[in-house]
């Protein structure tokens, strides 16, 4: 016996008349607004999951994280990353490899 796929699952949203407008342009606004979805889910801060606002349970390890760690830009690249100070000497030393 065969198995089925499952069948996809139709969203809607609402748009601002110009969000509307933009997407119209589009050949495949299906495609287009999947492939941005995957994009933008991909890229989610995954402390706050995408909302910019730590819990106080979160900000709380935050803290602990924090004793430890500290944030620095990447001389190379400029990303903001964490370090660790236990081996923060150690990772200078390193060659950094980015994407």
């Amino acid at each position: 016996m065969a198995r089925s796929r499952p069948s996809a699952e139709v969203i809607t949203f609402k748009a601002e008349p110009k969000l509307a407008q933009a997407l119209r342009a589009i050949p495949n606004r299906s495609s287009f607004i999947r492939g941005a979805l995957l994009h933008a889910l991909d890229h989610v801060c995954p402390l706050c999951g995408g909302s910019g606002v730590f819990t106080p349970a979160q900000r709380a390890h935050w803290r602990e994280l924090e004793a430890s760690h500290s944030l620095e830009e990447c001389r190379d690249c400029h990303a903001v990353h964490l370090v660790c100070r236990a081996s923060a000497g150690g990772a200078r030393r390193r060659r950094k490899v980015h994407p």
